[in-house]
């Protein structure tokens, strides 16, 4: 067989479709009573058939119901979840949130948590995990250095459950939904602490649980490469596609020397060089490696290399993170299983090996870019055109934040400087000029605010803050008379160099339509300057924007003029409703997105979760394929091409994300979705045929 269906194969042989799961009922809304729930600001009765209505009251602020555990609590340690349905009888969807409380859960603000959507007319699932894995040590091990680890929950006694509560948060109105039931689900095996330790393999793999496709040796490993070699060969890349992967059986435009957008038919696209439309259908961080800090963490891992052994050069040293464990530390060692696994797989010549597969790959699987992130090497090849990263560092506004860091002051020296570097390095490594560049995002997810967070944080700075400078000279000119500033935002400023002295926040209330023009003049002058740069450098190339993640209208808007593209990191099930500002239209960018589950092994499903591959698969088709639909979007990239480290990067991200798995197997099922999207990507782009119908 060949490698993916061989894959599928394996999975199905694992037994996907297994006995019923254990169950235990917390709450029986067909058979309730006063005495086994309580309203909180909601009335409850019964509805048939089995459910229980709950009718909120308006102005409440978090009504719902709560079913209160017998004496003593439940005993869900044995459990992986708790599990609500919920039905929206209501003409509007309803978010509805569920907790699962300890008896010090009030006292301690550590609950277990759980929402969803339900439909207008229809009904959903919530769910509370309960653990990450199906295996937990006896006790809390204080394991440091990951988002998700092995089966702890150190947030509540699971011993000890005392209340379930699901409930609407500040409805307004009076809203009403009904619960169908109420349970704990899935069985997960106890181990004693004393013996978890070490809980990751050679191959950096779990090692207390078992699933489909887990390397068992590196026989195993050599098989997979033999059968996937045969499978890329049988499936080469969708038909219909140019050299480019762009629509070759679709219209014939004038080519270029680059790639650029037009809009078609009410529909925004890229064109690539030849002239054809192009859709760009992409992976982040197509690259080799996926490190993990081992500084404390000795005691996880059952097998680490000597220095001087052929795995010693995956050994390396860190410093710093940006989040979690490791943010504050110093020459801690790392260590890369995946690119182990790589040697392991392919022998010493595995860094080539790798760089051509990974263009095979991304070809067989329907994609045709290889996006954000990605290894320099990869991009160098021109084998399949790629997105390439301008970003840089420059002074910060001071009184700014951002889970990132800092904003960028776009009026101080170091920020133009920094993007004519960064084009430097773009023109060294090729990019500037390469036809296959589709062409530069700069920065990435940096924290934007609120409509006057960026004024804001510019005022709060020290006098000699280029940006603040820039801010009192704007206010200046806008009011003359320090007197005619101080009655409009109701400050005491004796001069204007008092005023430029200060560094408290003014009133919002009074000062808000000032500070929105001046936090708009803020992100212009932004994405002015990086625009001149960028062109300068690369005239006919496309800026593609910042990678938006938490944004506000007036930073969108700013950007429309002077992007190509404009760039969004989208975590959601469907992008179909995605909106942008009144009176922007441009083509725009997907640069992140992904889905994880906790049936690999893995220990976190990243920022969007799922319950199994086979939904992973399907959430990720049905993303897509909104994305193709929605007439502004010309293109979206998964983040990632393979798994993060069991044990977490360096800021502890430890998600079940990739396209490949950490020993370098392709998920199958997820992969088959990728296929399939791409076999009928530009005929669903261009309204030739409907999407498919979701999984049920």
């Amino acid at each position: 067989m060949s490698g993916l269906r061989w894959a599928i194969g394996a999975v199905l042989a694992g037994g996907l479709a297994a006995a019923a799961e254990p169950a235990k009922v917390l709450a029986d809304p067909a058979a309730a009573g006063p005495a086994t729930w309580r309203g909180n600001e909601a009335s409850v009765t019964s509805a048939a058939p089995g459910a229980l209505r709950v009718e909120t009251r308006a102005g409440a602020r978090w009504p719902g119901v709560e079913f209160p555990a017998p004496d003593g609590g439940w005993n869900l340690l044995p459990f992986a979840r708790v599990e609500v349905g919920v039905r929206n009888p209501g003409r509007e969807p309803l978010t509805v949130n569920l907790r699962v409380d300890d008896a010090v859960s009030n006292r301690s603000n550590r609950w277990l948590s759980g929402r969803a959507e339900i439909p207008a007319g229809g009904e959903g699932v919530l769910t509370a995990r309960l653990s990450a894995t199906s295996v937990r040590p006896s006790r809390a091990l204080n394991l440091v250095g990951m988002r998700g680890a092995p089966g702890e929950n150190t947030k509540i006694d699971l011993a000890a459950v005392t209340r379930v509560l699901v409930f609407l948060g500040e409805p307004g109105a009076s809203r009403a939904f009904e619960v169908t039931r109420v349970a704990a689900l899935g069985a997960v095996t106890v181990v004693e602490a004393d013996r978890f330790l070490p809980f990751v393999d050679e191959f950096g793999q779990f090692i207390h649980a078992d699933w489909p496709g887990k390397v068992k040796g590196t026989n195993d490993l050599a098989a997979r490469a033999a059968a996937e070699q045969a499978d890329l060969a049988a499936n080469p890349e969708p038909a219909g596609r140019d050299r480019f992967g762009g629509w070759a059986a679709g219209p014939a435009l004038a080519p270029g020397k680059h790639f650029r957008a037009e809009k078609l038919d009410g529909r925004w696209w890229l064109v690539d060089p030849d002239g054809r439309l192009f859709w760009s259908f992409g992976a982040d961080c197509v690259r080799a490696e996926s490190s993990t800090p081992v500084t404390d963490r000795e005691a996880y891992y059952a097998w680490l290399p000597e220095k001087e052994s052929a795995f010693g050069a995956f050994l390396s040293k860190g410093n710093g993170a940006a989040h979690g464990y490791y943010e504050r530390k110093w020459g801690y060692r790392t260590f890369d299983f995946a690119r182990a696994n790589l040697l392991r797989k392919y022998g010493d010549g595995w860094a080539a090996a790798t760089v051509d597969l990974a263009h095979r790959r991304l070809r067989s699987w329907g994609l045709n870019t290889v996006a954000n992130w990605s290894d320099a090497a990869v991009c160098a090849a021109r084998r399949t055109p790629y997105t390439a990263n301008a970003s840089f560092s420059s002074k910060t506004i001071a009184g700014s934040e951002g889970y990132w860091g800092r904003f960028p002051d776009p009026y101080d020296p170091s920020f133009r400087e920094g993007i004519r570097r960064a084009m430097e390095k773009q023109k060294a490594a090729g990019a500037v000029g390469d036809p296959w560049c589709i062409g530069f995002f700069v920065h990435n997810e940096l924290g934007w605010g609120k409509e006057t967070s960026l004024s804001v944080a510019a005022l709060k700075s020290p006098p000699d803050q280029p940006a603040k400078i820039a801010m009192v000279a704007a206010v200046r000119q806008a009011y003359g008379r320090i007197g005619s500033l101080n009655e409009a935002w109701g400050t005491g400023h004796a001069s204007w160099e008092d005023f430029a002295a200060c560094t408290n926040a003014p009133e919002a209330a009074k000062a808000s339509s000032d500070l929105e023009k001046l936090y708009g003049r803020i992100a212009e002058t932004y994405f002015r300057v990086l625009r001149e740069e960028v062109k300068k450098a690369a005239p006919d190339q496309m800026y593609l924007g910042c990678r938006f993640a938490w944004v506000n209208d007036l930073a969108v808007k700013a950007a429309a003029p002077h992007c190509d593209a404009l760039s969004f990191n989208k975590y959601d099930y469907d992008v179909g409703r995605m909106k942008l500002p009144e009176g922007v239209d441009r083509p725009v960018v997907i640069g992140e997105f992904h889905f994880g589950a906790l049936d690999r092994g893995m220990f976190h499903t990243g920022l969007k979760a799922t319950e199994n591959q086979a939904d992973r698969a399907a959430k990720f088709r049905a993303y897509l394929e909104s994305a193709l639909r929605h007439p502004n979007l010309v293109g979206a990239h998964w983040f990632q091409y393979r798994d993060q480290a069991t044990t977490g990067r360096s800021d502890g991200e430890n998600y079940q994300i990739g396209l490949v798995d950490i020993c370098d197997t392709p998920y199958p099922e997820t992969i088959a979705a990728a296929r399939a999207v791409g076999a009928e990507m530009y005929a669903l782009r261009a309204g030739a045929r409907p999407a498919a119908a979701p999984a049920p």
